[in-house]
């Protein structure tokens, strides 16, 4: 299920102009990096890769996830962003790996 998110991701940010950099998650989170263009706020690009990959995971995978869902959600209303402008890239990406 990791990958096919992470197919579906990489699908919506070349839709929305964003390039994702590096992906990889667990069982209940994701780590992403991705370049997001000026034109996009962080909250929609959120809600965009939520959104989709929602509707294609129930679609999918939903006898695995039924029993983990956030009351009817499959991701949590919240999210954490973090800008890395002064961070190499390298060390993020290997945080993301790991």
């Amino acid at each position: 299920m990791l990958d096919r998110i992470g197919e579906i991701f990489k699908e919506t940010c070349e839709q929305m102009d964003c390039e994702m950099l590096e992906f990889n998650g667990e069982d209940d989170h994701v780590h992403f990096l991705i370049a997001i263009p000026p034109k996009h706020s962080v909250s929609v690009v959120a809600g965009k890769l939520k959104g989709k990959s929602s509707y294609f995971l129930r679609e999918e995978f939903w006898p695995e996830l039924k029993t983990r869902l956030w009351g009817n959600h499959l991701w949590s209303p919240s999210y954490c962003s973090v800008t890395c402008g002064g961070a190499p890239l390298e060390i993020v990406k290997k945080y993301i790996d790991d």
